[in-house]
Parts: C-alpha cells; sequence; structure tokens
C-alpha cells in the first residue's frame, strides 16, 4: 500500500470514541484521521488534557511520512510493559490503517486486570473506537504553491477549479494559490499551469 503513487490507504472516516466497563475500570478508545506526526501528537496531547484524571492515556499512532515510509508511534503510559501500547497499536497495524492516532483512555476501578486484560482491554477499546468511527479508502494528498501575477490569475484559478483539488487564494501584490491536490494528479496539474501560463507562474 505505497503513498508515493497514489493508491489510496485505509483510515478512519471521522473522530470517534468508544466506551466501556472491565471489572470496574472504564475504558474509552478514541480515535481520529490526521495528516501527519504533528497532527498525531497534538490529538494525543489533546486527550491526554481532556481526561487529565485519567489512571492512564495510552497513545498509539501510524503515519505516512511520505513514499515508504510509516512512523509508528505506542506508549504504555505507566502500564506494564507490552501490556497496553503495542496491544493499541496492533490494532491499527492489524486492519493496515494510516494516517490515524488512537488513545486508550483508562480510569482505574481498584481490580488488578493483570497483563493479559490488560491487552485485551486496549485492544477493545482502539478496536471500538475504529468500529465507531468507520474505515473509508482515502487517497495520498500533497499540497504545492502557485504564485502568479494577476494577468495569469483567471487562468489558474479556473485550472484549479477544474482539478480534483481543495485550494485557497490570496489576492496580494501577486495572486498566490494554496492547492492541495492528490498525489497522482499533483505533477498533472503542474504542467498545466506551467504550460497556460507559458513558464510564468512559480510553483513551489
Amino acid at each position: 500500500m505505497d503513498g508515493a503513487d497514489g493508491e489510496g490507504y485505509p483510515t478512519v472516516a471521522e473522530p470517534a470514541t468508544a466506551r466501556f466497563v472491565v471489572r470496574g475500570s472504564e475504558f474509552l478508545g478514541h480515535v481520529r484521521p490526521v495528516e501527519g506526526v504533528e497532527e498525531a501528537e497534538s490529538f494525543v496531547e489533546s486527550v491526554r488534557e481532556e481526561y487529565a484524571d485519567a489512571t492512564h492515556n495510552v497513545p498509539a499512532y501510524r503515519v505516512r511520512t511520505g513514499g515508504d515510509l510509516l512512523r509508528e508511534y505506542a506508549s504504555d503510559d505507566g502500564e506494564p510493559s507490552g501490556s497496553a501500547g503495542k496491544p493499541a497499536l496492533s490494532v491499527l497495524d492489524g486492519r493496515e490503517l494510516e494516517n490515524v492516532a488512537a488513545v486508550a483512555t483508562r480510569y482505574y476501578g481498584g481490580t488488578n486486570l493483570g497483563v493479559g486484560g490488560l491487552v485485551r482491554a486496549y485492544s477493545r477499546a482502539v478496536n471500538a473506537a475504529v468500529e465507531e468511527a468507520g474505515v473509508v479508502e482515502r487517497r495520498p494528498h500533497e499540497r504545492f504553491s502557485v504564485t502568479v501575477g494577476y494577468d495569469d490569475s483567471g487562468t489558474v484559478r479556473g485550472i484549479v477549479e477544474s482539478a480534483d483539488c481543495e485550494f485557497e487564494a490570496a489576492y496580494e501584490a501577486d495572486v498566490s494559490f494554496d492547492v492541495r491536490v492528490p498525489v497522482a494528479e499533483a505533477g498533472r496539474l503542474r504542467d498545466r499551469i506551467r504550460s497556460a501560463t507559458s513558464g510564468r507562474a512559480n510553483l513551489e
């Protein structure tokens, strides 16, 4: 499943939280789709802040960082080694999800679950949250900017609007377009813009 050539990849459809209780301990699984490591870590931090009174907030994420590079991260957050972070990450890995972050929150209920019980509970927390969110196929995107003079701005805007992409335009001394386009179409779109402006467009 290689993002470099524009193939799709499975990820969660939307942010979601699932909740259940095991022998007095309350578990909450949180997941959300993310665009990169920074967004994944920001999500983990926001859950930690929101559930600061929890006994544990166990993070796991799988994020594509370009081409074939997949960054995986998990932490036990104070639980016995291998009993929390690894099972949480294993759910994401087993379902081949990418660009997804998860946090499994636990409120200790007074009964020790043992390593096996923790493994099952943390796996269930992430799995339940993924089920709640739903899984979709997404295509990798990339961003680039186009800067042109006003004479070419209408042409470039027309090309960008006709393409399968999102963009924002800023009209200042020149006109700049911040474009987000599927990786598979990015090269073709750049070529169209260069050709239509006879190379006057500055692409970054």
